[in-house]
């Protein structure tokens, strides 16, 4: 079915060279999950060298894992918690006021599996202002989320939720 010697990424699809990505890995791995709890200014300074966008007091957990942080847009008082995965092989926009809970997978790319050579593809994440996404919830590429709306736990959000409310299940469905 695939004819894997026949992928290759997209020029450009990091969005820096190969040196600034894997620095930002060993920079990761080291000062910023190695740093203490409570040391969240540190994390957003390094977030910043890097590329990102950070807004005031932004909550960043040293568990974190972000792929490309130049890609990566968090507002001002937002919280990121243990364990969250920001699969940022396209970009993320975190609103302002909003709450990425533990374990929670924010995936921006995928694999056209329709196709040998198994091309790979991003597309952005928009999560608006004053949201809740609660502990374990996968969000697939492509997603927007509008301001205030929760989506209950171990959901998993494929499509756009645009009206204020509390989503749940798989696919997250509007209870609320």
């Amino acid at each position: 079915m695939f004819e894997l010697n026949k992928f290759k990424n997209p020029k450009n699809f990091r969005g820096r060279n190969k040196i600034i990505v894997q620095l930002w890995w060993i920079v990761q791995a080291t000062f910023f999950a190695l740093s203490p709890q409570v040391l969240y200014p540190w994390r957003r300074f390094l977030l910043r060298l890097f590329g990102a966008k950070i807004g005031k007091q932004v909550v960043i957990r040293p568990n974190v894992k972000i792929t490309y942080p130049w890609k990566v847009i968090i507002g001002d008082y937002s919280w990121i918690g243990d364990d969250v995965v920001l699969y940022s092989l396209g970009e993320i926009q975190i609103g302002s006021n909003t709450v990425i809970s533990q374990k929670s997978y924010l995936c921006t790319g995928s694999h056209e599996y329709q196709k040998q050579s198994f091309d790979i593809y991003n597309k952005p994440i928009i999560i608006k202002d004053s949201c809740w996404i609660a502990t374990d919830v996968f969000i697939a590429p492509g997603v927007t989320i509008e301001n205030e709306i929760v989506v209950g736990a171990r959901s998993s959000v494929f499509t756009n939720l645009y009206e204020k409310g509390v989503y749940i299940g798989n696919p997250a469905k509007k209870v609320k």
